[in-house]
Formats: structure tokens, sequence, C-alpha cells
């Protein structure tokens, strides 16, 4: 198990969602232009991620190396986030996220050197992945609330 990373995203889950339900409709459906994200789309783009993730923390597991990449514009644009209502996007990243804890959680220590491709050239480890997920989570988080990581 690698606490960081189980820690960090322990904090996040405790704080960020009541953080999301206090933004508007509104706010949280405005597009500063057509092609940026709205905080609905950003926040669905996390889900999109906490998907694809779902597939490399377990399939990096018993798979030899296995390729998980995946299209963000084309995943966000096809689960139709802007059209949804806040409430059921902030629900599921956040029971999304919550699985994904307890996965982190009970990944043998042994697991966390196998290695997988996301896409590119270089072959990354199931720690490096878990590490970047979080920064990624936060990242974006950022841009939709403010909150002190």
């Amino acid at each position: 198990m690698n606490s960081n990373s189980v820690n960090r995203l322990k904090v996040l889950l405790e704080n960020i969602p009541t953080l999301l339900l206090e933004i508007s409709e509104d706010l949280f459906s405005i597009k500063i232009n057509s092609s940026k994200w709205s905080k609905k789309e950003i926040l669905g783009h996390l889900i999109d991620s906490a998907a694809n993730n779902h597939q490399r923390f377990i399939r990096g597991q018993f798979e030899n190396i296995p390729t998980i990449k995946y299209d963000q514009n084309k995943w966000n644009e096809l689960n139709h986030y802007q059209q949804l209502e806040s409430k059921h996007i902030i629900q599921l990243w956040t029971i999304y996220n919550q699985h994904l804890l307890e996965i982190l959680k009970r990944i043998p220590e042994e697991n966390l050197c196998m290695e997988l491709n996301v896409g590119n050239e270089i072959n990354v480890t199931l720690q490096f992945l878990m590490d970047d997920y979080l920064l990624h989570l936060e990242h974006h988080l950022k841009q939709i609330v403010d909150y002190k990581f």
C-alpha cells in the first residue's frame, strides 16, 4: 500500500465534495470559450481519469505491461458532462474515488513496481501511476475550487 497516495486521496474525499456542492449550477456550467472545459467538464475529466486509472490499478497487477490509454477530449465529449446536473457529476466523482481509495489501500507492496504503458514510449510503475493520479486530481481540483493542497 502507498500510504502517501492513500492519505492524500482520503483527505480530498473528506473535503472536496462539500466544496463542490457549494458551487452554483450556473458557475459550474460556465465555459469561458468553446475550446475550454467548464468546471463540470473538468470534474468529468477527473471521472474519466478515474475510470482509466481503475483499469490501470487492476490490470497493472496481473497483466504483463498492459497498454491503457485514452482520448480525454472524446471521453469528455461523449460522456456529455456539460449537459448533466452538477450534483450527478459530483456524486459520481465522489463514489468512484471512494472505490479507488479502497483499491489503493489493498495493493500489495510487491505489486507497486509492476510496469504499465499509458501510450508513450516509456513504461511506468504502478507506484508512479498512483502518485501521478493524485497530482493530476489536485491540479484539476485547484481549477474548480479554492483549496490548499
